[in-house]
């Protein structure tokens, strides 16, 4: 049986809701957080991945992870 490959970093898609809160998803994983803050949000990052990865004996935990802001923003033309 072949060993998993090793992963260096996980990255996180996080959007801003419109109440200010945050919700991350991770890319390739099911892995789904939300927070009132970025501090929070870190916070919550760090143990969802943590949790995750204890439960999933087979895959290695990533070394780093990414959080990648995503913001659209949609202007009005007069």
């Amino acid at each position: 049986m072949r060993e998993p490959t090793a992963r260096t970093e996980l990255t996180f898609d996080i959007t801003q809701e419109s109440d200010g809160g945050f919700v991350a998803e991770a890319l390739g994983e099911n892995i789904v957080t939300q927070a009132d803050t970025w501090e929070q949000l870190r916070e919550n990052v760090l143990e969802a991945v943590a949790l995750y990865f204890d439960d999933c004996d087979d895959q290695p935990k990533p070394a780093t992870i990414r959080l990648h802001l995503r913001k659209d923003e949609v202007l009005a033309l007069a």
